[in-house]
């Protein structure tokens, strides 16, 4: 454990972000869980609902840092060419 003050703080800070950024993580992976179970079911008006809550979610969590730009652009353009697939 660290002994100065500043180092404590930072111990404290990056505890409580790495939760958070953990938490944020988690729920992207759902949301595109449910994507990519929407289109394995084969019903392109579920999946393309799910893929806008999807999107939602993936762009916040890049808002709040917890992805990098780049990452968020891959992961929705992923979700949506695999529920373009669908007929």
């Amino acid at each position: 454990m660290a002994n100065i003050k500043s180092a404590k703080k930072r111990v404290q800070v990056t505890a409580i972000r790495t939760e958070r950024n953990k938490a944020i993580r988690s729920e992207v992976k759902t949301y595109v869980k449910r994507v990519e179970a929407a289109v394995e079911s084969g019903d392109k008006a579920v999946a393309e609902a799910e893929l806008k809550a999807a999107i939602k979610v993936i762009e916040m969590a890049g808002s709040k840092g917890v992805y990098h730009d780049n990452t968020v652009s891959r992961k929705v353009s992923r979700l949506s060419k695999l529920v373009n697939t669908l007929a």
